[in-house]
């Protein structure tokens, strides 16, 4: 089923009980949303949306009004892009200009904290507040309480949709490059909710931690529209850096699963207490390699160990998730500490040479492909680019992986993050990882050191590492990857350890590669 038709249902069954809330202490029931949605989807017919547009921007933070606006699009069967406000102006106007948006839908508080200047006319919904006539609420609400389902679906044209449209452009996070806009459809979105819903077999006492921004894939269809098409609730925080009003929240809602990234965690590591984080179930990680380290010390606090789940914007992104021993139904389902979990149902992986696409054997470590009802409809406007991303309907994910006995995917690293040094190919997240195990104190919240590399005219690349004050010297940290064994082709060169006052990050808490090779290229360039 679409999700906006998935949605109504869902909305029915949790009428009279809470199905979203933030933190500003607001909350609505399902009836609530659907009513709200409904309302909003008759003031922007009207007094916004030209009826030949189709993709409408949206610059919102995880918050009631943000889900509403996106449920109120998507029940009039417009395409959201969700824009990242993170990201500078002409970063966003290049995404506007992409997918030709003529409106920007946000809010005077956001607005306000931003320095924007934006290609698209910009609407704050605090104008359309007193716009909202006495027939647009009396409509709603007849449909909300009084319509049946399949009615209401004719209504609004969604029996007429088919699987295959779009439901939203998700513009990468750009991490190695110019944003590109990922087209999904209806079809992506609802079997990476239901194929989540099964694996980690959510029910209405599950409250998901929403503090995902709604323009990074798992936020927009996890955090998202999971609430909206599931019997799962969701609790939303603007900021995922605010440790103590995101714990704050936790606490108050009683949270069961939070989906987050090592950065963040580390932070709440820190700030939040044992309280803040006493009702939750699952802890499912992403974005970047999960420290075991970080799952040890955060397990120990807050008694629930931190998983990993595996996933990108091509792919609506969930494509795999460990399963907690408290939520493992079966033989099938499982956990096996430092992979990525399984394929969600219905979706394929498997690994073959990164030069030569022939197909490699259990163990091997190779390049991951991933196939599946989950893989997007292709980049918005550019045939070029969806060809090289896909082939033969298999995506190829850039990262260099095995497959076990039992069908867990390892990550071992992406290929834009390994060197080629001496005609040996040198990781460098492993690298990263044991001079953050070297350096990194009790108190520190982030990551301390990052690898990147520069050309060299001898060995053909040199590894960079960019690093936040630390109390130990290049040489004592070289002196340790010698004795863990890594290979001499491994070990920095004392004088590229190259101080920064900060590592840059995007929106989602990911590493800004982009930036951090271009840093390395400045701070340390190539030699003769």
């Amino acid at each position: 089923m679409i999700p906006p038709r998935a949605m109504i249902r869902a909305c029915r069954r949790a009428s009279s009980r809470w199905k979203i809330a933030d933190s500003t202490g607001s909350q609505l029931t399902g009836s609530e949303v659907l009513l709200r949605s409904l309302v909003l989807r008759r003031m922007l017919r009207r007094e916004v949306l030209a009826n030949d547009e189709l993709y409408v921007g949206v610059l919102l933070p995880p918050s009631l009004g943000g889900a509403v606006v996106n449920a109120a699009l998507a029940l009039d069967r417009r395409v959201t892009a969700n824009l990242n406000y993170s990201a500078t102006s002409a970063v966003m106007n290049k995404c506007i200009k992409k997918a030709g948006i003529r409106h920007v839908l946000t809010s005077e508080k956001l607005l306000s904290k931003l320095d924007l200047d934006l290609d698209a006319e910009v609407v704050c919904l605090e104008d359309l507040k007193d716009k909202a006539t006495a027939a647009d609420k009396l409509l709603a609400a007849v449909a909300t309480y009084a319509t049946p389902a399949g009615l209401l679906d004719k209504m609004l044209g969604l029996d007429r949709a088919s699987e295959d449209d779009e439901q939203t452009v998700l513009f990468t996070s750009g991490s190695t490059g110019d944003p590109k806009g990922v087209v999904l459809t209806y079809r992506n979105v609802a079997t990476n909710v239901y194929g989540m819903g099964k694996a980690i077999h959510l029910t209405e006492r599950d409250v998901l931690l929403g503090i995902l921004p709604f323009f990074h894939a798992f936020g927009y269809t996890v955090t998202l529209w999971g609430p909206l098409m599931l019997d799962v609730n969701a609790a939303y925080h603007v900021n995922p850096l605010e440790a103590r009003q995101v714990g704050k929240l936790a606490a108050t809602r009683g949270a069961t699963i939070l989906l987050s990234t090592p950065t963040f965690l580390r932070s709440y590591l820190k700030r939040c207490s044992v309280e803040d984080f006493k009702s939750l179930e699952i802890v499912v990680v992403g974005a970047e390699k999960l420290p075991q380290e970080l799952s040890d010390k955060f397990e120990a606090k807050f008694g629930v160990r931190p998983i990993e789940g595996y996933g990108a914007t091509e792919l609506s992104p969930l494509v795999s998730v460990n399963i907690p021993p408290t939520r493992a139904m079966s033989d099938e389902d499982g956990w096996v500490e430092g992979s990525v979990g399984k394929p969600l149902p219905e979706v394929e992986a498997k690994i073959v040479h990164p030069e030569t696409f022939e197909p490699l054997p259990p163990g091997e470590d190779g390049m991951l492909l991933i196939t599946g009802p989950n893989l997007m409809k292709g980049y918005f406007n550019d045939d070029a680019k969806t060809s090289e991303a896909v082939r033969d309907g298999w995506y190829v994910t850039g990262d260099i992986a095995r497959l076990d006995e039992r069908g867990f995917i390892h990550i071992t690293g992406r290929q834009s993050r390994f060197s080629k040094i001496g005609g040996e190919m040198v990781p460098h997240v492993t690298v990263e990882e044991a001079i953050q195990e070297f350096v990194a104190t009790d108190d520190d919240e982030s990551v301390l050191a990052v690898v990147s590399a520069v050309p060299d005219a001898k060995k053909g690349e040199r590894l960079v590492v960019l690093h936040l004050p630390m109390a130990k010297t290049p040489n004592e940290v070289r002196t340790h990857l010698t004795q863990q064994g890594l290979p001499n082709l491994w070990i920095p060169s004392a004088d590229s350890f190259v101080p920064v006052e900060e590592l840059p990050l995007l929106g989602s808490g990911k590493l800004d590669l982009k930036k951090l090779a271009q840093l390395a290229l400045e701070l340390s360039p190539p030699r003769d």
